[in-house]
């Protein structure tokens, strides 16, 4: 049988999923470390959030634009689990729009109380998110593979997380999702685009993506933050 036509592999889910929790959480330790983030470092956290959490309405979208309704085509009977995905995503949206904002504010000022408020916001962020994600992982997605084929899963990737991006976008994305995987996880990120493609996001982006995640994990030595900057 063509693989194309087996149950989907939704490994990918679990990937997008650990790759949030863990810079949501490493983002919100750092804010705690001693000296407190300034300067450029401060900036870098803040506009990472806010990419995080951009990245995060877009995978929700998806989900609730694409990958619900094919699944509920498929197997009507999955219609209360995909509801209750569906009243997730309702429930995070405003903890989400929270930290952003908490984030923005953050990135734009040197108070320590911005700080502080970012902490609280991703704290309540986690608190509604991290048990919707391991929920989805694994709850929803043995239905899914149950319920669809590669083929269909891997044309709702395509419709919704890869042909509206850049190829910058993508790099971002993949480098994100790589950064610490293991060699399984590390192939099935990089095998979603074509190879030509993939030589180009994974050689021509790195020193670009690994610069700006030093910009947001390596404190900032000057003695003075600049928010203009």
């Amino acid at each position: 049988m063509d693989t194309l036509d087996t149950p989907a592999d939704t490994r990918m889910m679990g990937i997008v999923h650990e790759a949030l929790k863990r810079d949501l959480r490493h983002v919100r330790q750092v804010l705690q470390d001693e000296p407190a983030p300034r300067g450029r470092q401060r900036i870098a956290l803040g506009r990472h959030v806010l990419w995080m959490l951009d990245f995060l309405h877009a995978h929700h979208s998806s989900e609730d634009a694409g990958l619900w309704p094919l699944v509920l085509r498929r197997n009507p009977a999955a219609a209360e689990l995909l509801a209750s995905m569906e009243a997730d995503h309702a429930r995070i949206a405003p903890a989400a729009d929270a930290a952003a904002a908490a984030a923005r504010t953050y990135a734009s000022t040197t108070a320590d109380a911005d700080r502080v408020a970012l902490i609280g916001a991703l704290d309540d962020l986690l608190a509604v998110l991290v048990p919707h994600l391991d929920r989805e992982v694994v709850e929803a997605m043995p239905v899914v593979a149950a319920s669809i084929t590669n083929r269909e899963w891997d044309a709702v990737e395509q419709e919704y997380n890869i042909k509206p991006k850049t190829t910058r976008q993508l790099a971002t994305e993949g480098h994100w999702l790589i950064e610490g995987i293991d060699a399984e996880g590390y192939d099935v990120v990089v095998h979603k685009v074509p190879a030509v493609l993939r030589f180009v996001l994974i050689h021509g982006f790195g020193r670009a993506y690994r610069r700006q995640a030093d910009e947001r994990w390596t404190p900032d030595p000057s003695s003075v933050a600049d928010p203009a900057r």
